[in-house]
């Protein structure tokens, strides 16, 4: 038997006239849980301390929609699933088909009707706390998890052999890609991002440039400033990259695929090479790019000497908000960066070993 008077209901804004108007008719139907949040930009810490069966939220008064919704695209994404309802205003579909691309399960359109509006919300209530109990007792489900386990194992292995192809293309050392996915991870624990993903970016990002094995050596190595033509030669390391791990069933190395498409592209939408911006960026891209640009300015490359890191880091806080999400400025800027090159020594001498 489900008690529904326990559960865990997060709200980020109100649709029907201040912040606990919503809250009210919740707590007259007889829910006691309820958690209200004022600030958009805390949904992914409030649902990640809380853990709750359903997140509202309300399009109309939310500014930040995608960046809400990218910050908890793992929970919703998860096994279990966090449910999210919105409330729109009349005649929102072009709203309401972005929100269900980003993850929201349903709707109800403002000024709320009460009947409907609870009606929804324990459907979801139900249905969440049904997929928990399967999750819990299901042996099905426990062994889909030992052989997603063994799926890691072997995407690990395959990670390690794709990002040692792409590196040795590009750089003899096989040290840049772990750089960058030690950098990437460091960034995403600084987010207090979800375990789960910093392990899988750790992972997947090495392989952010995997697509320059089907670039030209004389172009990647070249010393002086690329032509017009071989600068478009070059950025199509993206597609290329994308392409070779789009049919992967992995979920690291859909993750990887995710950061070979995204990595150059810019918050102010002058990447490439589809030209997103913000948050339109999926996170994942966003901490990577940062983390190449500081690799590959503070290490000596064919075209350039290594940047001494005081330069390095004026050039990363020159281009928040205009190459970087200024969040993940604000977290690298809070890495020890003595702690990072020790765990990239580590990591590249247990790779080596």
């Amino acid at each position: 038997m489900i008690d529904f008077a326990e559960s865990r209901i997060v709200i980020v804004t109100d649709a029907v006239g201040g912040d606990g108007e919503c809250a009210e008719l919740l707590r007259r139907a007889g829910y006691s849980n309820i958690i209200v949040g004022g600030d958009p930009a805390e949904t992914q810490r409030l649902c990640v301390s809380t853990r709750p069966d359903l997140l509202l939220l309300d399009l109309d008064r939310t500014g930040a929609l995608a960046r809400t919704l990218a910050d908890i695209r793992l929970l919703t994404d998860s096994p279990e699933g966090l449910p999210v309802l919105a409330i729109t205003s009349e005649g929102a579909g072009d709203e309401r088909r972005r929100a269900v691309a980003l993850g929201v399960r349903d709707f109800v359109t403002a000024p709320v009707e009460e009947t409907e509006f609870l009606v929804r919300i324990r459907n979801l209530v139900h249905a969440h706390r049904l997929q928990q109990q399967l999750a819990s007792r299901s042996a099905i489900l426990d062994e889909a998890v030992r052989d997603r386990e063994r799926e890691v194992d072997t995407a690990r292995e395959s990670l390690s052999v794709l990002a040692a192809i792409a590196d040795y293309h590009d750089d003899d050392t096989y040290q840049h890609a772990q750089r960058v996915g030690v950098g990437a991870a460091l960034i995403a624990e600084a987010l207090d991002l979800p375990e789960p993903f910093v392990v899988m970016l750790r992972e997947a990002a090495p392989l952010h440039d995997l697509g320059k094995v089907g670039m030209s050596r004389r172009i990647l190595l070249k010393p002086d400033k690329l032509t017009p033509a071989e600068w478009e030669h070059m950025m199509r390391h993206v597609e290329i990259g994308a392409r070779i791990l789009a049919s992967a069933k992995s979920p690291v190395l859909q993750l990887a695929a995710e950061v070979a498409r995204t990595h150059h592209e810019r918050w102010d939408g002058n990447g490439y090479l589809v030209g997103l911006v913000g948050v339109e960026i999926p996170l994942s891209g966003r901490i990577t790019a940062l983390s190449d640009v500081w690799d590959t300015l503070t290490h000596e490359r064919p075209y350039k000497p290594a940047w001494d890191r005081d330069h390095a880091l004026a050039e990363i806080h020159e281009q928040s908000g205009r190459h970087f999400d200024p969040r993940v400025v604000d977290a690298f800027a809070s890495i020890d960066l003595g702690a990072l090159d020790d765990s990239v020594a580590g990591e590249v001498a247990d790779r080596a070993a």
